[in-house]
């Protein structure tokens, strides 16, 4: 039986093959979808409704019409009836813990004297938020709130959502209640690049938005990219990662779980575990092959574990730190008896989950930060979706006759340096 997942030996200090299966991006995406992409974000802005009435029979619901394309007040209002009291409990708590967490973050306007010179900015929201809801493989009511929730905080005026309907054409009925219970405007029936392209150039039907975000899969992504500069995005999200660090106290059977927790979305997730422990590996390894066995995502999970994961062997937590601080995941897990000491080692990561009481899933659907996080390596210089994804800043400054006495010598001689006289002049005229 082949093994279920690799184990990498990089106590020589060589983590070439580490480093191969975690830093993937766009450009390892095969040529054919970036030209799928354009040609359909481009039919849809030029044929509007009529184009994402032919993508979504094609790829969503075959019997797809224009009735399809918005979401009523009444689809809503059957939806909550169709929601559980516990499920609809659960979702309210996890929106608002999102809620006041992104409360403690909030950007703010402020204004002050330096010196004969009145300096600030002013915060304002964008206008209107697009948010893309994947629901293909699975749907993800989570991610309405992980994204509405900072747009509120924002102040954004006006919230839409984009999701791609089922084969009979309808949306999950928890999507919908968690739009309504996020406060959102607008929801469309719609999927992939299209959705993208109909939230970035709108159509007869969808209304324009100033910002994207959201995950979603490869043509989702490829098609953020291709509308950015039309409208803001907040990242280029890839698969889901997870990674481990795990001494030999740490529970075989937990760190598994974990693994499988994240291998389970798409069947392209990256999960690695890194441990100085042999044993550990031997251990980890037989608890995912018994674990698997009962699983009801059998295929993703193997997929994820095959492709995209691994078990490291290291020399000590310290050599752990520095590997997972250059693979910079989307997740982290310290597993170990001093997370703390080892957390301070850790340079890059989208969200550290510290400690054996806390797994993932806690952040993916209720503790509070957005499970909308930096993949692929880009946490080396990117965060997590948050309110400054939602707002502008403004600089502003307003000159007395001291501060600009101040200034204007210093910012003469600069401009001359540059050869811009009129830059300087401009000063010069003001002066006494």
């Amino acid at each position: 039986m082949a093994a279920i997942i690799d184990v990498i030996d990089a106590r020589t200090g060589d983590s070439s093959a580490l480093q191969a299966l975690c830093q993937r991006s766009l450009a390892d995406l095969p040529d054919h979808i970036e030209a799928d992409v354009r040609h359909i974000v481009e039919d849809v802005r030029r044929r509007g409704d009529e184009a994402l009435i032919d993508y979504e029979r094609q790829f969503d619901c075959a019997n797809f019409t224009a009735e399809h394309l918005v979401v009523s007040s009444e689809e809503i209002e059957e939806a909550y009836a169709q929601v559980s009291s516990a499920q609809l409990g659960a979702l309210r708590r996890a929106r608002e813990n999102v809620y006041e967490f992104y409360l403690k973050g909030r950007p703010c306007s402020w204004l002050d004297e330096f010196d004969g010179v009145w300096l600030g900015q002013r915060v304002t929201p964008v206008d209107s938020a697009g948010i893309y809801v994947p629901a293909r493989s699975a749907p993800l009511p989570s991610t309405v709130y992980m994204c509405a929730m900072p747009a509120r905080v924002a102040e954004v005026p006006r919230i839409a959502i984009c999701s791609p309907p089922r084969k009979d054409g309808s949306l999950d009925a928890l999507t919908l209640v968690a739009a309504a219970e996020c406060g959102v405007d607008e929801i469309y029936r719609l999927g992939g690049a299209q959705a993208i392209a109909a939230l970035a150039f709108g159509t007869e039907s969808v209304e324009p938005v100033s910002k994207v975000v959201g995950p979603g899969n490869p043509w989702v992504t490829m098609a953020k990219k291709y509308v950015y500069g039309i409208v803001g995005i907040d990242s280029l999200a890839g698969p889901s990662e997870v990674l481990v660090i795990a001494d030999a106290a740490a529970e075989p059977a937990i760190i598994a779980a974990d693994l499988l927790a994240q291998a389970e979305h798409t069947g392209d997730n990256m999960t690695v575990l890194i441990t100085p422990s042999e044993v550990l590996v031997e251990q980890v390894t037989a608890e995912l092959q018994q674990q698997v066995a009962g699983a009801e995502r059998m295929a993703q999970i193997q997929d994820s574990l095959s492709e995209f994961g691994a078990i490291v062997l290291v020399r000590d937590l310290h050599h752990a730190a520095r590997l997972a601080s250059d693979i910079a995941p989307e997740h982290l897990q310290l597993l170990v008896e001093e997370p703390l000491a080892l957390l301070a080692e850790i340079d890059h990561a989208g969200c550290v989950c510290i400690g054996e009481l806390t797994p993932v899933p806690l952040g993916d659907y209720a503790a509070g930060p957005s499970h909308v996080l930096p993949t692929g390596g880009t946490a080396r210089f990117a965060s997590g979706l948050a309110v400054d994804d939602f707002v502008k800043r403004t600089s502003l400054i307003s000159a007395t006759r001291r501060g600009l006495d101040r200034l204007a010598p210093d910012v003469i001689e600069l401009a001359k340096a540059e050869g811009l006289a009129a830059h300087a002049n401009a000063v010069q005229r003001r002066q006494h």
